[in-house]
């Protein structure tokens, strides 16, 4: 009997250490912190920009654009929620396997060409790379990375949005 009251105690014991210090996911009703990203800017900020690319680019780009048999440029590129967040997914796995942290995205402009198809031919789009640092070993003791914000080689660019010539609502 002794025996089997040790056996029940050390079952006790192994349960109540195992709910102790075992991780476990997060409740569904656990509230996530959300935390106002440093690059949010105002609405009114958003609409000076937009009246200033206005003012002193769009004459230029659109009579660029006229040269290449449009009357109007892209301003804007649009991309769905699922998308962008399944295009950071990928990219994170991706940049892992090539030996990189991914520690964000860099917008660059670019024009499709006379080879897109008449909807985007001649047009600007944005397209995102992906960005980071070489991974490294934690048992490295010395590591100075400089370049911690590089496009990262071999990391697959994001385009097709949707694109449009309308500006920021006044």
């Amino acid at each position: 009997m002794k025996k089997l009251g040790s056996i029940i105690i050390g079952f006790i014991l192994g349960a109540l250490l195992t709910y102790y210090f075992c991780p476990r996911s997060l409740d569904t009703e656990e509230e996530i912190a959300i935390v106002k990203p440093k690059g949010v800017i105002s609405i009114t900020n958003a609409k000076e920009l937009n009246k200033n690319w206005t003012d002193f680019r769009q004459a230029a780009v659109d009579s660029a654009a006229k040269k290449q048999g449009r009357n109007k440029d892209n301003r804007w590129v649009w991309w769905s929620l699922d998308e962008v967040e399944n295009y950071i997914a990928y990219s994170k796995n991706q940049t892992d396997s090539l030996g990189y942290e991914m520690t964000g995205l860099r917008f660059y402009l670019g024009v499709y060409g006379n080879n897109k198809g008449q909807n985007k031919k001649n047009l600007t789009t944005l397209f995102a790379v992906p960005t980071g640092k070489k991974s490294i070993s934690e048992a490295s003791s010395f590591y100075l990375n400089f370049l911690a914000n590089e496009d990262i080689p071999g990391g697959l660019p994001f385009n097709n949005g949707t694109g449009g010539s309308g500006g920021y609502p006044q």
